[in-house]
């Protein structure tokens, strides 16, 4: 039986980091509870990201990072630099290795995926049409508005979907989470 709940941006508690360099805000996790402290097997959020600097270390967790708004951001994965620029294209990283990130022209928002390793992993896709979903899925709006199963989904709002095999309509883009 698919089950479907909706995850509206609005209501969604910032949460500052330690080192003050921005906000994260979580749009879900399982299983819920004290998910920034790494108690999880997978969560995703997005942050607004003030300050570059370093990342915090997540022992056993696979992450996928992804700029949706901002011009980027350079990130120092294991002492190897890559440039994170390009809006709505998912990089992929351990969340073990030494991270340190250089924002490239200001404050940026980012949208994370993580996951425990050999526990969970997740595929991250972005789409503009309409999209069949399979499994368990997290959608996220990021641009215009969506619908599943007559269900309105506006800008950030979420909806995840378990045992699900429908079809999403995209008016605008998405992203898709498919956690397996």
């Amino acid at each position: 039986m698919t089950d479907i709940q909706v995850l509206r941006a609005a209501d969604r508690v910032a949460s500052p980091w330690k080192n003050g360099g921005g906000v994260t805000r979580e749009v879900a996790s399982s299983p819920s509870g004290d998910s920034a402290a790494g108690a999880f097997d997978w969560r995703v959020s997005l942050a607004d990201v003030a300050d570059g600097g370093p990342f915090s270390t997540f022992e056993g967790i696979d992450r996928v990072i992804t700029v949706v708004q901002g011009e980027g951001m350079a990130l120092t994965v294991d002492g190897v630099e890559t440039v994170v620029s390009e809006r709505f294209q998912p990089f992929h990283f351990s969340g073990d290795a030494k991270t340190d990130c250089r924002l490239l022209g200001g404050p940026l928002v980012d949208f994370n995926v993580m996951t425990r390793r050999g526990a969970v992993s997740a595929t991250v896709t972005f789409v503009t049409e309409p999209t069949a979903l399979s499994g368990t899925t997290l959608v996220v709006v990021f641009e215009g508005a969506a619908k599943i199963e007559g269900i309105e989904l506006g800008s950030l709002d979420a909806a995840f979907i378990t045992d699900s095999a429908l079809v999403l309509e995209v008016d605008g883009l998405a992203s898709v989470v498919t956690i397996s």
